[in-house]
């Protein structure tokens, strides 16, 4: 495998800085999980860190990992495909799962049990620096919190501690698995002052994610936003026809098949955006980085071909106020589709904070 040479970074990316910080990311980040958990398809060793490379090529520099992805995996692909070119990326990674003692009773998508103590989320920070090769994680973010986290003074006395020490950057959270979390979120951002959430948004998944973000603005704090599952798991890049299957193995297998149904009638709807110099998988990715709130957009990337229509993203036509207007109509509508409601998880009622 040839050593990665940063010198020839063609860079068509644009780039976005965390508020009050030093912290500079692409408007288009690399999320770790399909190249390394097996739910989006099986990537060698030397397929997946080309991928990588060709990224950063791009300009692409935010690469987001997590212990659990593949047992470390993730974090193992970051330092074999960037050991000489360490300053040249952002490393972002997740702890919270107890995978070493739990890892090989994962069955699909269900959740191992986590452990947030302070000494668990010690150790699982020394161990992610020691797989990634580095001496300091850019972003650290407690992977999937529940309130109870949130409310847990030890568990961020922690994350300062481990900042203090120059271990991590900056610290924030990531919300899931599932859509929801809504207070969770909230109460972070509104308590905890995180500089980085990383939750799910994209134009058919608007709720709670938009409610997160107005959080920030109405508490006048700094707190921005990764946002992750941009295209709906796929749905928005415009591809999917009511005939469409996915491998055995492939996570969207878990979604309902109405969910297929009825998101292509939606995106038919979307079709306008489509416009020369645009696709509608680049208007996915356009419309969220709209908001001045988000850093980074994290779309799911599993070949080139994706990889370089996501990176030009940022470059396309911007939306008009007219383009704007009809998305939000057409949202407010649902499209003109009778659906169950979606179903949330987490805190999606207002709690009161701690005494």
């Amino acid at each position: 495998m040839r050593p990665y040479s940063f010198d020839i970074i063609l860079g068509v990316v644009k780039y976005r800085k965390y508020r009050n910080t030093d912290l500079t990311v692409s408007e288009v980040g690399f999320g770790m999980w399909t190249l390394s958990t097996g739910w989006w398809g099986n990537f060698t060793e030397t397929e997946a860190v080309r991928l990588m490379h060709r990224a950063l090529d791009l300009g692409i520099t935010l690469f987001d990992a997590a212990d659990t992805y593949g047992n470390g995996l993730s974090e193992e692909l970051i330092a074999k495909a960037f050991a000489n070119c360490r300053d040249k990326i952002v490393i972002a990674t997740k702890v919270g799962y107890d995978f070493l003692h739990h890892g090989s009773e994962r069955r699909g998508q269900r959740e191992i049990p986590q452990d947030f103590s302070p000494e668990a989320i010690t150790k699982a920070t020394e161990a992610a620096l020691r797989r990634l090769g580095t001496e300091q994680i850019d972003l650290l973010q407690l992977h999937n919190i529940r309130m109870e986290q949130v409310e847990d003074d030890a568990l961020w006395d922690t994350l300062a501690t481990l900042q203090a020490r120059g271990l991590v950057r900056y610290y924030g959270i990531a919300l899931g698995p599932a859509i929801g979390w809504m207070y969770e979120g909230i109460n972070c951002v509104r308590r905890r002052g995180a500089t980085s959430v990383q939750h799910i948004y994209n134009m058919l998944e608007r709720h709670p994610g938009a409610a997160i973000q107005q959080a920030a603005r109405d508490a006048g704090k700094d707190t921005m936003f990764l946002i992750r599952v941009t295209h709906s798991s796929g749905m928005l890049e415009g591809h999917y026809t009511a005939d469409t299957t996915f491998p055995p193995n492939d996570h969207r297998n878990h979604r309902p098949r109405t969910w297929l149904l009825n998101g292509v009638k939606k995106v038919e709807q979307l079709r306008f955006l489509e416009v020369p110099g645009r696709s509608l998988g680049q208007a996915a990715l356009q419309w969220l980085l709209q908001d001045d709130r988000v850093a980074s957009t994290l779309p799911n990337i599993y070949n080139e071909d994706q990889l370089l229509e996501f990176a030009a993203a940022p470059e396309c036509p911007e939306f008009t106020e007219q383009e704007n207007a009809r998305i939000d109509a057409l949202c407010a509508a649902n499209f003109g589709i009778e659906e169950e409601p979606s179903k949330f998880k987490g805190t999606m009622e207002p709690v009161l904070a701690a005494s």
